[in-house]
C-alpha cells in the first residue's frame, strides 16, 4: 500500500470519535458487565425491532459514506474514494471499537454481491446498484441455493425465459439470508435449457418487491428467522438488470462463492464479542482453569482463532494485490465450522444444565444460542464436504472422486 496508513487511521479515528461512543464490552475483562449475548448470526425475533435496527444502520452507513469512509477503494465515478482497497478493511477494524448501529445487513451487498457487479456488470448496472449497496440505500440477498439442487448449485431449476426486453423468472430458492429485508436479490437462473448445466446459467439483479416474489421465513433452532425461502412466480426482470453476458453466470458466481466462504470463515473475528475470551472467563468463573484438559481445549480454540486471523490477513493481501481468492476461503470456513462446534462443546461441559435451563445467571444460558447456531457453519457457503473437495481438486490437484452411475431401470 502506497498510502500513509497511520495518517488514514488518525483521520478515521477522528471521524469515529466525533460521531460514536467507544464500546464498553469488547472483552469479558469485567464479567457480568453489559449484554451477555453470544451468537453466530445477528437476528431479531421481533420484526418491528429488526426494522428499527435496520433503519438505524442505514442512517449510520449513509453518514459514513457521505463523509468519505463508506467505499474507500471504490472508483470515484461510482461514489468511491479512489483510494487503496485495503483502507476499507482498516476502517472496519477501527469501527468495531465503537458502538455504532448494526452493519451486518449490508455485508452481503458490499462483500459478496458488489464485487460480482464490479467485475461482470455493465457500466449502467454498476451506476444503478453499486453506490446504493455501499451507501446502505440497498440491502442485498443472494438467490442461489435451491431445494432440489443441494450442494450442486449448477443443478438449479429456476428458469428465466426471454420476453422482449425482459425475462420471466420462475422457481424457488432456499436458505436466503435476510431476504425479508432485502431490496435487491442476486439471482442465478437457467437461461439455456439445452446448454451443459454450468454454461446455461446467467446472473440477474431482481427487485425483491416485484410482483411474484414471495418470501417465507425459516425458523432456526435459535428461534430466529435469519433465513428464508423465496418463491419466484413469473417475476419480470428487465434485461438491463442482467450481470454479464448470457451464459456467464457460473463464472460470475464462483468469485462470489469464494468470497462468501471467506466471509463465513472469518465471521467471529468480525464480532465485538470474542468467543474464546468469553470461554476463558467462563472457565475462570467455574473454577476450571486449573484443569489441564480445559486449558488444552482453550489453547486449541485460541490457536484456531489466530490461524483464521493470519489467513484473513493473507487473503486481504491477495485481494489488495488483485489476485483471485484461493484456498484461503475454504480453509477459513472449515476452521470456523470446527471452532463453532468445539467452543459450543466446551461451553456445554463447563455449564452443564445451565446451558439449557435459564437460571438468570450472566453468561450461562446465553451460550445456548451459540450451540444451536453452530451446525449452520457446516452448511452456509457450501458444506464441509464441498470445501474439502474444492481444496483437494483445485488446490492439491488430486483426482476427482468417481461419479456414481444411476442404477439401470
Amino acid at each position: 500500500m502506497t498510502e500513509d496508513v497511520d495518517a488514514f487511521r488518525a483521520s478515521a479515528l477522528a471521524f469515529l470519535t466525533a460521531n460514536a461512543p467507544l464500546r464498553t464490552n469488547l472483552t469479558d475483562a469485567a464479567r457480568g458487565v453489559g449484554d451477555d449475548a453470544i451468537g453466530l448470526l445477528d437476528g431479531h425475533a421481533d420484526r418491528t425491532a429488526e426494522a428499527a435496527s435496520l433503519q438505524r444502520g442505514r442512517d449510520w452507513r449513509r453518514h459514513v459514506f457521505d463523509c468519505g469512509f463508506g467505499w474507500l477503494g471504490g472508483p470515484p465515478a461510482l461514489g468511491g474514494a479512489g483510494r487503496s482497497p485495503q483502507l476499507d478493511e482498516e476502517y472496519r477494524l477501527l469501527e468495531r471499537a465503537f458502538d455504532v448501529p448494526d452493519q451486518q445487513p449490508f455485508a452481503t451487498g458490499t462483500h459478496l454481491v458488489a464485487p460480482a457487479i464490479l467485475a461482470n456488470g455493465s457500466e449502467d448496472v454498476q451506476q444503478r446498484f453499486l453506490p446504493g449497496l455501499y451507501r446502505g440505500d440497498l440491502v442485498a440477498c443472494q438467490l442461489l441455493s435451491e431445494p432440489e439442487a443441494g450442494s450442486d448449485l449448477a443443478g438449479l431449476h429456476t428458469r428465466a425465459m426471454r420476453d422482449g426486453g425482459d425475462w420471466i423468472v420462475s422457481g424457488q430458492k432456499v436458505w436466503t439470508s435476510q431476504a425479508h429485508l432485502a431490496d435487491v436479490g442476486q439471482l442465478l437462473a437457467r437461461t439455456d435449457q439445452d446448454a451443459p448445466k454450468h454454461r446455461g446459467l446467467t446472473m440477474f439483479l431482481v427487485d425483491m418487491r416485484s410482483p411474484g416474489v414471495t418470501v417465507r421465513p425459516l425458523r432456526q433452532m435459535t428461534g430466529e428467522t435469519h433465513f428464508n425461502e423465496v418463491f419466484l412466480d413469473d417475476v419480470r426482470v428487465p434485461d438491463a438488470n442482467r450481470v454479464g453476458p448470457l451464459g456467464s453466470g457460473w463464472s460470475a458466481v464462483m468469485a462470489t462463492l469464494m468470497a462468501e466462504r471467506a466471509a463465513v470463515g472469518s465471521g467471529a473475528a468480525n464480532s465485538a464479542v470474542d468467543p474464546v475470551a468469553r470461554l476463558i472467563e467462563l472457565a475462570r468463573h467455574r473454577g476450571a482453569l486449573d484443569d489441564a484438559r480445559v486449558r488444552q481445549r482453550l489453547a486449541t480454540a485460541h490457536i484456531n482463532a489466530e490461524l483464521r486471523r493470519f489467513l484473513g490477513l493473507r487473503l486481504e493481501g491477495a485481494v489488495a494485490a488483485g489476485r483471485p481468492i484461493g484456498p484461503e476461503g475454504p480453509i477459513l470456513k472449515l476452521l470456523f465450522a470446527q471452532q463453532g462446534r468445539s467452543c459450543g462443546d466446551l461451553a456445554g461441559d463447563l455449564l452443564g444444565p445451565s446451558l439449557v435451563a435459564d437460571t438468570g445467571e450472566w453468561g450461562t444460558f446465553a451460550w445456548a444460542r451459540w450451540v444451536t447456531g453452530a451446525p449452520m457453519l457446516r452448511i452456509a457457503g457450501g458444506t464441509d464436504e464441498i470445501q474439502r473437495n474444492t481444496l483437494a481438486e483445485r488446490s492439491l490437484s488430486l483426482p476427482k472422486e468417481p461419479q456414481q452411475k444411476e442404477p439401470s431401470r
